[in-house]
């Protein structure tokens, strides 16, 4: 039925409902404008946020960041944050939001993981600075090859072959082991995990292990097995022979980050206020954060990036 045909009651009817539509509309407009608003933060900082990649940093009352984070619109971003329930203790604190704008995703998520590191926001729990990291590495022994738990102190990750996983700890490497034993049906002393004995391991008393420890398996089976359900986790080598650059462009706006090790040691810009310090490479630097942000587009060559002449 068209508005024209409505009787003068019918008519009556459909404005009071079209009022009630209104009004409804104009309530939830408010109640959600009231929660975003219910704040002390500087209008001006919140008016300033761009629709655009970058970081985001949420300032109290003294220096040190509350929290830092990245998106690909820092505006919508920040607001979700206003509106999210479970986050108003940081709000209530928060007086402030300044922004680092970036010429794509990856400079945001290179810059927040570097920024969090370095100033330890409050409300950040993750991408927070590891002291040691570990991994488990193959060795090869006359029986055939067995694991062995190594550390960042002593072995430079990115650069050593036959490295698999990375662990915050050697508890969490061992986890891995027990894990892998289960599912695979590995021998629970050849992985290190208890000592050797005549009767076998503990897995082949109650048949989660084929027996290699004791010879009822052969060994070579048993460690390609071992390899096998590795291999998804393997440390990839850092494949060039010194640093790149990673390009990113916004227009005119060009970005170079550069990268050694699977490290982020900075970003030269074309545009003033938008750079990032250079940090002097370490030869055992790795970082476990940018690795993870890097590998994947680097070895797949889905980023553009040039090699860093001398």
């Amino acid at each position: 039925m068209s508005v024209s045909s409505l009787t003068p009651k019918h008519s009556g009817e459909y404005q009071h409902l079209a009022s009630i539509r209104a009004a409804f509309s104009k309530k939830t407009m408010t109640d959600s404008a009231s929660k975003t608003s219910n704040h002390q933060i500087d209008p001006a900082s919140l008016e300033a946020l761009p629709h655009s990649f970058g970081v985001y940093i949420f300032k109290g009352e003294g220096t040190l960041p509350l929290y830092i984070g990245k998106s690909v619109d820092i505006r919508s971003r920040v607001m979700s944050h206003l509106r999210a329930p479970d986050e108003a203790r940081m709000i209530a604190q928060t007086r402030r939001i300044d922004f680092i704008e970036t010429a794509g995703e990856m400079g945001a998520l290179l810059l927040e993981s570097r920024m969090i590191k370095a100033q330890n926001p409050l409300f950040n729990q993750r991408l927070r600075r590891l002291r040691t990291l570990c991994a488990i590495h193959l060795k090869p022994t006359d029986q055939g090859t067995e694991p062995e738990i190594v550390d960042s102190q002593s072995v430079h990750f990115g650069a050593t072959t036959g490295l698999y996983g990375l662990f915050s700890s050697t508890h969490a490497a061992k986890e891995k082991l027990k894990e892998l034993a289960q599912q695979h049906r590995l021998c629970l002393s050849i992985l290190g995990l208890e000592k050797t004995s005549k009767r076998g391991c503990f897995g082949l008393q109650i048949k989660t292990c084929l027996g290699a420890c004791i010879g009822q398996e052969e060994r070579a089976r048993h460690d390609n097995r071992f390899l096998s359900a590795l291999t998804d986790s393997q440390v990839e080598v850092w494949p060039f022979a010194g640093p790149i650059d990673v390009i990113e462009t916004s227009g005119a706006w060009v970005q170079k980050h550069r990268i050694n090790n699977w490290c982020y040691l900075g970003t030269q810009c074309s545009k003033a206020g938008n750079a990032s310090p250079m940090s002097e490479f370490k030869p055992n630097d790795f970082d476990l954060d940018s690795y993870k942000i890097l590998v994947k587009p680097v070895l797949l060559k889905t980023v553009q990036f040039e090699i860093v002449v001398p």
